[in-house]
Formats: structure tokens, sequence, C-alpha cells
């Protein structure tokens, strides 16, 4: 059995870390605000009139919706196969 450390000395396995490194760094922004736009939805505090609401973002900053409260803004997120996500 190998140990960790043998792992990673291998060429190999240096050669795919470096790939997919290389991958990474070569994503644009535009890749990056697409990650996971169809499966995670941020909620956020926001003013609406002077009052503090709750909105749903998706992953590229597009507002979804408002809601009075997280509770209720969460609970959408989960109804419409979005795994919400807390924005400070």
């Amino acid at each position: 059995m190998w140990r960790a450390a043998e792992r990673a000395s291998d060429p190999k396995v240096m050669e795919r870390k470096m790939t997919q490194m290389e991958r990474i760094r070569g994503l644009s922004a535009q890749d990056l605000l697409m990650l996971g736009i169809k499966e995670m939805a941020y909620v956020k505090d926001i003013e609406v009139d002077g009052e503090t609401a709750v909105a749903l973002f998706a992953a590229n900053g597009q507002q979804i919706a408002v809601m009075e409260d997280r509770q209720t803004a969460v609970a959408a997120a989960w109804q419409n196969g979005l795994a919400p996500m807390t924005v400070h």
C-alpha cells in the first residue's frame, strides 16, 4: 500500500494536479460567475423602502426574489431546488 507522501511525489500525480490547476487558473470571470448558477441561491439582507427584507440572488449576482424574512427566503430556495447560501 502506498503512503500519501509516496503518491504526492509520483510524477503522474503531480502532472495531473498541475493540469487541474492550469484549468482552474484559465477560468474567466464569466465562468466563475456561472459556477453553481443552477444549484445555489445566495441569501442576503437588503433594504426596501426603508425596511429590511431578504433577497435571493443567483450565483451570477442576478436578483431572483425578495422576501419579508430569512426563513421564507430559505424555504423558497429549497422549494425551487436551490441550496441557500448566506452572504454577509
